[in-house]
């Protein structure tokens, strides 16, 4: 195959590519940062030709033009499957709807279950000499979501760092249909998130757990951030890297000499994850560098693949848990905020890893909207709140007060545990509740 020739062939300007579009179609964009801004502009612009069209993403950190020009969503309709700021803020407008996942399962959606693609519209890098086009920074279902669907269509776009593999983590000339190139528009970069004093205090409990050689998972937000720098800034060695999602932390890590991979039982010396968001620095990090193995989310997420690593850490937020252990980190009642993600993946996983510890972690109070503290710690979940982790799964829970492990414990011996991190103005409270639950004993401490 001549694949100059090729490339030429399957060039069309973004209006012509998405013709292809019918009315009733499933169209799939691309994932995370790799979401193409200049192909859901141009399907936008064909609102008036088209009805019924079922667009989905996986956290898409902007809101695109097709639900933006057509509230009424008699053209479209948009479901993100990770909430992103903007997908939460369409939510709350009626504007975007959510389909709860567990995240390592996902590929088989599109390979067992027959969701349908008609049309998937991706990012990726510029073509090699082989007649490959890497897929960047989010591997995760993007491989299997281009071989499900009946056409292709590939912005290609010359910022898009070339990450290497892993597993997956190119698409061939021979599976696209149309090629589109673009303004070449650098990737979208997380704006910096500042941790609280809180955030520092649970920070401190979770690295004086991480043993030397460690394995880590860190989720998004200013409390991973938080681990990370101290992590920087502390003499453990050896630590390794098998995640979700890679953020800017693990840069500072790296090139603070705190991570080497050689302990991990698997991809020894490699950072493996299935995709990254965060800023420049993270995206020239991953550029070329042997040292990233990038994965699809069925191999990183697989908690028996995440288990062969021996002391896995997985370090994961919540919005509110219950006195039962019940994990709530996706929803405040029947609104959603964000997605399952990895959260369950990794904390089951942690546990059955040898030495392995999940942690679900807190402050232990937020300001509600009148400005008054409100307990994240409460006796039942409201209605409509998710549950992201169950009572049974759920083992290590941080606050600022402490650290405490639900396993094995029965449900008065919970509520005490949980009640002995919760902020000291609302465990008298909790107490009461706990009582009229029945799951407290005359006879336990006063916390």
């Amino acid at each position: 195959m001549n694949f100059a020739k090729e490339y030429s062939r399957k060039l069309v300007s973004a209006d012509e590519a998405v013709k292809c579009v019918k009315s009733g179609d499933h169209v799939l964009y691309g994932e995370f940062v790799m979401n193409s801004q200049l192909l859901d502009a141009a399907l936008a612009r064909r609102k008036e030709e088209l009805f019924d069209v079922k667009v989905r993403t996986t956290t898409c950190p902007f809101a695109p033009q097709v639900v933006l020009s057509d509230p009424e969503q008699e053209h479209f309709i948009y479901t993100d499957v990770h909430f992103s700021a903007a997908s939460r803020r369409l939510h709350d407008k009626e504007l975007c709807y959510y389909a709860p996942l567990t995240y390592h399962e996902m590929p088989s959606w599109y390979t067992s279950v027959g969701i349908p693609v008609d049309v998937a519209m991706l990012m990726v890098g510029p073509m090699d000499k082989n007649g490959f086009f890497n897929i960047g920074v989010a591997n995760s279902i993007t491989p299997y979501i281009a071989r499900k669907a009946k056409i292709v269509i590939a912005e290609v776009n010359k910022s898009v760092p070339r990450c290497l593999g892993g597993n997956l983590e190119t698409l061939h000339i021979s599976q696209i249909d149309y090629l589109v190139e673009g303004d070449n528009r650098p990737l979208i970069q997380l704006p910096e998130i500042k941790p609280t004093e809180v955030d520092q205090k649970v920070a401190e409990i979770i690295v004086n757990e991480i043993p030397d050689g460690g394995c880590l998972q860190l989720g998004i937000g200013a409390m991973p951030n938080a681990i990370g720098a101290m992590i920087a800034s502390s003499d453990l060695k050896d630590l390794g890297v098998h995640t979700e999602m890679l953020v800017d932390s693990y840069v500072d890590m790296y090139q603070a000499g705190r991570i080497t991979g050689k302990r991990k039982q698997l991809d020894k010396e490699k950072m493996v994850y299935t995709f990254a968001m965060g800023t420049n620095k993270l995206y020239d990090f991953l550029d070329d560098n042997p040292v990233c193995a990038s994965f699809p989310v069925d191999y990183t997420n697989n908690p028996y693949v995440i288990a062969q690593n021996d002391n896995v850490m997985a370090i994961n937020n919540a919005i509110e848990i219950d006195l039962f252990g019940q994990v709530c980190s996706e929803s405040s009642g029947v609104r959603q905020i964000t997605g399952t993600g990895g959260q369950l993946d990794f904390i089951f996983g942690a546990y059955k890893s040898k030495g392995g510890k999940g942690f679900i972690c807190l402050s232990s109070t937020i300001n509600g909207p009148d400005g008054n503290l409100v307990s994240r710690i409460v006796p039942t979940l409201p209605p409509g709140a998710a549950v992201t982790v169950p009572r049974s799964i759920t083992s290590y829970v941080i606050t600022e007060y402490g650290m405490v492990n639900l396993k094995g414990k029965s449900t008065y011996e919970r509520a005490e545990a949980l009640i002995s991190i919760a902020h000291p103005h609302f465990r008298d409270e909790l107490i009461k509740k706990a009582a009229e639950m029945k799951i407290w004993r005359r006879s336990n401490r006063i916390v």
